[in-house]
């Protein structure tokens, strides 16, 4: 794993961009949380320099991502990674004993939507509910699921759909297999 091209424009500036707009962050107020300079941290986001480790490390944890996003495997094709996300290539968020993996379809986050795989393993619940400032749809592609939006729960198997707008949400995997969900979301928030 290496960190992102910066200089490709599907690469780690793009994506960090738009993770700082979609929580409302200027480039000052990213400078003042993570310690950086408004010249460095714009230098970044244009590829013209490239983060270390540590930068990664603080700048995820500044937009409350795993550092794993900002990461991609080495057998991308730089000349398709603008378009192209190959099922080796996904990044990956989350793990089997976390109860859920996430995976990025998309190949970047500087478009208006972002779409992910979810599979959550059997019995996995999301206790609280969560609220995002987002418009979010998904289709299940297996399994069953549980799906409370805004205090309604909906029982749902693989063939259903959902869509709702800034509500939020929980879910249960009250089954004994995984759940697959294909998730749309807008704007970017991974």
């Amino acid at each position: 794993m290496h960190p992102i091209d910066p200089h490709n424009t599907g690469g780690l500036g793009p994506d960090l961009r738009a993770l700082r707009k979609s929580r409302g962050l200027t480039l000052t107020q990213m400078a003042d949380l993570s310690g950086r300079s408004v010249g460095f941290l714009s230098q970044i986001e244009r590829g013209l320099s490239e983060p270390t480790i540590k930068d990664l490390r603080t700048l995820a944890q500044v937009l409350n991502v795993p550092v794993s996003l900002l990461f991609m495997s080495n057998e991308v094709d730089t000349e398709e990674r603008e378009f192209i996300v190959r099922k080796g290539a996904r990044r990956s968020l989350g793990t089997r004993i976390d109860g859920i993996v996430e995976e990025l379809l998309s190949p970047d986050l500087g478009g208006s939507f972002e779409m992910f795989r979810s599979v959550i393993e059997p019995f996995t619940e999301q206790l609280e509910p969560v609220l995002r400032q987002t418009e979010e749809a998904g289709y299940i592609v297996s399994g069953q699921l549980d799906l409370w939006i805004d205090d309604q729960k909906f029982s749902l198997k693989a063939g259903d759909s959902f869509r709702f707008d800034h509500k939020p949400c929980r879910w249960h995997n009250t089954g004994d297999v995984q759940v697959i969900i294909i998730w749309v979301v807008s704007p970017p928030v991974y």
